[in-house]
């Protein structure tokens, strides 16, 4: 037994989306054998565009019953049926979201007839209720209107069920451990199957081949079919409008990681919102008091005329600077870790050798400083390779750091031999060195296989 359902809602995402009209048709196989369709008031507003699309509004819904009202009647009716809709997960979503809120807990069995319309009636343009109902002849009245929908879809079903070789896709698609009811409705099975099991980046595309997310994995399989269960309202959403796939692999997490930076700055994919965003750079600097006496202190980058090192957060910057202070034995007053009119008394560096006290010379004090900054930009001048597993084994992956600026990526076979720069240069594929991409090196340089050129 099945009960084909659509229902219109407020459209606030699935935690948010109220119902406010459902329909149901229980179906037998063969013929429908009860009925169940009524409006809801959501106890919310229904935005403008709602009522735009579906004609309901506010007050046609004020003397509606709740969810909770009709909530017994939705769950003996759809006892013991297999739950239909078409782009059943979102259907099947805030049904179940309405339930969970009531406390009761509304589990079934789920069947699609978007994907078992792009299994057995291959080759349609598009597989949206409007279209596939006009190439299948199939009429569709009272369009965006939960009975209208649903009585179409039930045709739809019934035409599907009737279709040679329905029972083994059918029986297919009802297998427990088949991923067909978890996949977004526009996506082939066959694109799905095709993502490796390895570190890489992957690409979601809307039905006109739009790139409309981008994402890194370690297990590229994993972490997409992750998006499909997930159950927020953006997840849902994104996985609803998906309906293709690409990735690229990269053998390494680091690389991963560079090209999925790489990529959102160049696409701006609308549902990526981290690294969209403009982050406050911060840098150490120095000068010289009325005394002679040469500070260290930081600020934001735009306010520091010739940086000795620069930051993407204040926090590094700080403890960087914490870490010259107490490496080079200088005062925290004269590094601005502590603001005190007297001498110098940090509850943790405790290395001052008395420039705050008199007890040391400007000249010797200044020339540590100075110490200070040349090993700190020795280490920025440094030409640094980080070599990774490659896509394959027969390959490595580099990764070229110049005066600690972020070059770019690229793979070496393994036989090809390698002794200067312009070894490594002639594989690398150049990249813009941004703030992200100098978080992501500076994280996990410490704990990657890294040399000196």
């Amino acid at each position: 037994m099945y009960t084909i359902i659509d229902i219109e809602t407020t459209g606030n995402g699935i935690k948010g989306n109220k119902i406010t009209e459902i329909s149901i048709f229980k179906f037998d196989g063969t013929q429908i054998v009860e009925e169940f369709t009524s409006l809801v008031n959501p106890q919310c507003p229904i935005p403008y565009f709602i009522t735009g699309l579906t004609g309901i509004d506010d007050q046609m819904v004020q003397n509606a019953p709740t969810f909770p009202e009709i909530a017994e009647k939705v769950m003996a009716l759809t006892q013991d049926c297999i739950f239909v809709a078409h782009a059943v997960n979102f259907d099947y979503g805030v049904i179940k979201e309405e339930f969970r809120q009531i406390g009761m807990d509304f589990t079934r069995k789920k069947l699609c007839t978007v994907r078992l319309s792009r299994k057995l009636i291959p080759g349609l343009r598009s597989y949206s209720l409007g279209k596939l109902c006009s190439a299948v002849q199939i009429p569709l009245t009272d369009r965006h209107r939960a009975r209208g929908d649903a009585h179409a879809t039930t045709l739809l079903f019934q035409k599907l069920l009737n279709t040679p070789n329905a029972e083994p896709v059918f029986q297919k698609f009802l297998n427990a451990r088949s991923q067909e009811a978890t996949l977004p409705p526009h996506l082939p099975k066959s694109v799905f199957n095709r993502i490796p099991a390895q570190p890489g980046i992957y690409y979601f595309k809307n039905q006109n081949g739009e790139i409309i997310y981008v994402g890194k994995a370690i297990n590229l399989k994993k972490r997409v079919l992750g998006h499909f269960y997930d159950k927020s309202a953006k997840e849902i959403q994104l996985c609803s409008e998906t309906a293709d796939i690409d990735f690229k692999l990269s053998g390494s997490e680091l690389v991963a990681l560079l090209m999925e930076s790489a990529e959102i700055k160049r696409l701006f994919p609308v549902y990526n919102r981290a690294q969209k965003r403009t982050v406050r750079q911060y840098a150490i600097f120095q000068y010289e008091d009325r005394n002679g006496i040469t500070h260290l202190a930081y600020n934001t980058l735009k306010g520091v005329p010739n940086p000795i090192k620069i930051f993407y957060n204040q926090t590094d910057c700080r403890a960087y600077l914490h870490e010259m202070c107490k490496n080079f034995a200088l005062c925290p007053k004269y590094c601005h870790l502590q603001q005190t009119q007297a001498a110098c008394s940090h509850h943790e560096i405790t290395s001052c050798e008395g420039i705050c006290r008199g007890e040391e010379s400007i000249d010797d004090y200044n020339q540590k400083v100075e110490n200070a900054i040349r090993e700190t930009r020795s280490l920025e001048s440094e030409i640094r390779v980080i070599k990774e597993k490659g896509r394959n084994p027969e390959e490595s992956a580099v990764v070229l750091i110049a005066e600690g600026v972020y070059k770019g990526y690229g793979f070496i076979d393994q036989e090809t031999e390698v002794s200067s720069l312009e070894d490594i240069e002639a594989h690398i594929i150049p990249q813009k060195h941004t703030l992200e991409t100098q978080r992501i090196v500076e994280a996990l340089l410490p704990k990657l296989e890294s040399f000196v050129l």
